[in-house]
């Protein structure tokens, strides 16, 4: 990174109430003074805040990368500055813009002081131009990771709703499953039907694929880990939900389901569960 002359440290920190005005000012006109996701008084007080941190580490004896310790501080508030911006709603480009809005009154500054020495000049404003990108680039950084761990906790989340696992009678369990079946999900699923079937000392689980599109070898596989999970803990396991169109792929793809019980719909299934726990249904007259 190209190294800032004392000369124009000296000059920024001489000029540091105006360069904070017109840096301000410049965010004002981007409309995140106006946004409504952040108070004015928020903006400005991260603006001053952030100002203070970057003099007090560009007047280090060797101000170096941001790798350095000069910079932890900067770095920590643009890190916390980011994921507080991912979950109010900011994009990347606005988080990025707080940091390149400040890149105008630093050049008219250098441009004024240096106007005479043009080799001075072009090299003073890449040293500021690179030094604010590695900053604005640290921050875009943090800005992602912080978006992907929100994505990641939310699809977690999704997963945990898209599985719930139901209690249909004594002793018997329901997980109706929609969408694909992928290993994560999978995951998920034996779990939370495992910890069910401990809470409630169930004796049948009955997985439902009515909402699955397809089963092939992969998602029979899966199942199939979560049928033998299931009877580890003792219970037996139903599928069902098992359409002509899977029946005809679970052929074709020669599966074999081992001995697994599978029943064309729900109802099957729970009939199938309440004879094995020795219940039956009687229709009462009205």
């Amino acid at each position: 990174m190209a190294a800032l002359q004392h000369r124009t440290i000296e000059l920024i920190r001489s000029q540091q109430e105006q360069l904070l005005a017109k840096w301000i000012e410049n965010l004002a006109s981007a409309s995140q003074a106006q946004d409504t996701r952040m108070s004015q008084r928020e903006l400005d007080a991260q603006a001053r805040e952030f100002w203070r941190l970057f003099l007090d580490a560009i007047s280090a004896a060797n101000v170096g990368t941001l790798g350095g310790r000069e910079w932890q501080d900067t770095r920590r508030f643009l890190e916390e500055l980011s994921r507080d911006r991912v979950l109010k709603g900011f994009s990347s480009s606005e988080t990025a813009s707080f940091l390149f809005s400040l890149k105008r009154p630093l050049f008219e500054l250098i441009q004024q002081n240096y106007a005479n020495d043009a080799a001075q000049l072009g090299d003073q404003l890449w040293a500021i131009s690179e030094l604010l990108d590695l900053l604005g680039l640290h921050s875009v950084q943090a800005f992602q990771k912080t978006r992907e761990d929100v994505i990641q906790r939310q699809q977690e989340e999704m997963l945990e709703l898209s599985t719930p696992v139901v209690k249909l009678w004594e002793g018997v369990l329901a997980l109706p499953m929609i969408g694909t079946l992928d290993s994560q999900r999978t995951q998920v699923v034996m779990e939370s039907l495992l910890q069910r079937i401990v809470d409630t000392g169930s004796e049948i689980a009955i997985i439902d694929i009515t909402g699955v599109p397809t089963v092939d070898t992969l998602v029979a596989q899966h199942l199939l880990k979560t049928v033998t999970a299931i009877r580890l803990m003792g219970a037996d396991a139903i599928i069902s939900g098992v359409r002509p169109q899977i029946a005809q792929t679970i052929v074709h793809l020669g599966l074999d389901l081992q001995g697994i019980v599978t029943k064309a719909n729900l109802a099957d299934a729970l009939a199938l569960a309440l004879k094995r726990t020795g219940q039956t249904v009687v229709r009462t007259e009205r």
